[in-house]
């Protein structure tokens, strides 16, 4: 039996355990491990490539308009009042993004540590255009693990 790639329905976002939407699109699902180069003492042909820090690229969620203001609240929290009543610090959570079937199983699901917004991008309007309006959100983090 071949091993096919699943459908990725939607993509559902949880913050500490409590959902917050679903996503037609993700980016930032990625590592880079940064390579050290350590010269060979007395050997000018042979350099020691070692594994470095890790990086990761902002996770960046898109889906369209919907009424639900908890990516705006979430936003709030890093900036302006919100920022301030807590005392000028960024409440950083655990986020995690699960791939969802069109039947609702969970087909794959990543935890981000330490995560908070740091950009959000609203739709784009024009008379002329039947494009679906559509919001971005863009998170930071430190790492993920795959859990499923």
């Amino acid at each position: 039996m071949a091993d096919h790639p699943p459908f990725a329905g939607v993509f559902k976002l949880t913050m500490d355990g409590m959902e917050v939407g679903s996503f037609t699109e993700v980016s930032g699902l990625e590592v880079e491990i940064q390579v050290e180069e350590i010269p060979e003492g007395g050997q000018n042909e042979y350099i020691h490539r070692v594994p470095g820090r890790m990086k990761w690229p902002n996770l960046v969620l898109k889906r369209g308009v919907t009424t639900n203001d908890g990516l705006q609240n979430w936003l709030r929290t890093s900036s302006g009042e919100k920022f301030a009543g807590e005392g000028n610090v960024v409440p950083r959570l655990t986020v995690a993004l699960s791939m969802v079937d069109g039947m609702g199983t969970v087909l794959r699901e990543w935890t981000f540590y330490d995560a908070f917004p740091v950009k959000w991008r609203g739709p784009r309007f024009s008379a002329s255009s039947n494009d679906v309006a559509t919001e971005e959100l863009e998170i930071v983090h430190h790492g993920f693990r795959v859990l499923v």
